[in-house]
């Protein structure tokens, strides 16, 4: 059984979610403020994060980059704006989705669904991808970059798994979102997509402003580009 910690702080909106997440067979934990959240993260173990942006003693974005220190487990921010500056903030400090208010329960559950299918697959075949200079141990959740540990978001290491796990082939922009969350394209801002290129061509590229690894091909997709 899935467990999931969910911070909410609309008392209307957490009893129907505890009771859709239970009918879904998820054991749920609920916070309703940040340090409620802090204190729940601290004692227990999670697959699953729900995060509310706008809460009475902060934002969920504070607490997703609290836990992105120390954790990958994917993170799901309910958000009752669509201005992309926001959504693609809570991308870019490590969600990995977003759902915005109001929501069916059904598009509610797939997302998670997807969430925790992506997690338990990435790392169930091989054990470690080696290309570039650049190693992931899929077993610990961990890239490195000539030896030193890189400091990736969920995302960012999900999408460096989906590359090197496929070496020298372009990758079209609807597959690799896809592939990232398992759901339908429309369900994700393809925006958010060059945010997290333009990130991770930060961490691994020696040169980001003229990539050798993590190639544009124009008019196409992307593509690893092993190169030596």
């Amino acid at each position: 059984m899935s467990r999931i910690l969910l911070l909410e702080d609309d008392l209307s909106l957490v009893n129907g979610l505890s009771f859709a997440f239970k009918k879904w067979g998820f054991s749920l934990d609920v916070a309703r403020t940040l340090l409620e959240a802090e204190r729940l993260w601290e004692d227990g173990t999670y697959d699953l994060l729900v995060l509310d942006v706008a809460l009475p003693d902060g934002s969920g974005f504070a607490f997703c980059q609290k836990v992105r220190r120390v954790s990958k487990v994917p993170i799901i921010f309910l958000t009752a704006s669509d201005e992309e500056m926001n959504i693609i903030m809570g991308l870019d400090i490590g969600g990995d989705d977003y759902i915005t208010k109001p929501f069916k329960l059904g598009v509610l559950e797939s997302r998670i669904n997807a969430l925790l299918r992506r997690a338990n697959d990435f790392g169930a075949a091989d054990t470690e991808l080696v290309s570039n200079n650049i190693r992931i141990c899929l077993l610990k959740g961990q890239a490195f970059k000539n030896g030193e540990l890189l400091d990736l978001t969920a995302a960012e290491y999900r999408l460096l798994c989906l590359f090197m796990q496929n070496p020298n082939v372009v990758l079209p922009r609807e597959r690799i979102l896809e592939k990232l969350w398992d759901c339908e394209g429309s369900f994700i801002d393809s925006g958010s997509l060059t945010v997290y290129m333009r990130r991770l061509r930060m961490k691994v590229e020696d040169d980001p402003g003229e990539p050798r690894m993590l190639l544009t091909v124009r008019g196409m997709g992307y593509k690893w580009n092993v190169t030596g």
